[in-house]
């Protein structure tokens, strides 16, 4: 994998980049879901190139301070009500114009992936879903319920992304905290697949 295709650096001189940018956890969390976007991308017919470049790629602005978020959303005129939420939601949905700024990275359906890998969408590509579900259950990741994540993952991508959706929901609502609009639709449009065989 050399990325070349999609970026202005090689895969190394990326790695260097984020090595800078991100401390060794995450950027080890970054590797495992490259590697887990690859290994799902191979078993359900997906471009393995865009699956790595956009699961290495997916945390990339997980460590930006939170006034370079609210300058990007409005340097580029995003909703105005992302301003009230934080960098769980931000890191993606508003991530994706650091990586375009940084990297020159311009392939929409990478940048899509990696824009809803934490909120999904109530209408994913396969790509979408291979990202969102490798960040899930990627192999550095140790939680219950991790391993029928990682199950689900090797038949059905619409059931890996119903039960890692639910759980997530299912967290933030335990925790007492609020739960992004889009997070619920992904819910709603995904959720008939946990009755799945």
């Amino acid at each position: 994998m050399t990325y070349q295709n999609y970026i202005n650096c090689d895969r190394d001189q990326l790695l260097e980049k984020m090595a800078e940018l991100l401390p060794e956890k995450r950027l080890n969390h970054c590797l495992g879901v490259e590697k887990a976007a690859i290994e799902l991308a191979e078993r359900f017919g997906v471009d393995k190139d865009q699956a790595g470049l956009a699961g290495l790629l997916h945390d990339y602005a997980k460590k930006l301070s939170d006034q370079e978020f609210l300058e990007l959303i409005d340097c580029y005129e995003l909703d105005p009500d992302l301003k009230n939420w934080g960098n769980n939601i931000w890191h993606g949905v508003v991530g994706i114009y650091k990586i375009r700024e940084d990297l020159d990275l311009q392939d929409s359906e990478i940048l899509r992936a990696i824009e809803v890998h934490t909120v999904g969408a109530s209408r994913m590509t396969d790509l979408e879903k291979v990202i969102y579900v490798a960040d899930y259950i990627e192999h550095n990741r140790a939680f219950p319920g991790v391993e029928l994540a990682r199950e689900l993952a090797q038949t059905s991508l619409n059931q890996a992304v119903a039960y890692e959706t639910a759980r997530t929901v299912e967290h933030l609502a335990h925790q007492g905290l609020p739960i992004y609009p889009q997070t619920i639709e992904t819910y709603n449009a995904y959720v008939q697949y946990l009755k799945e065989d």
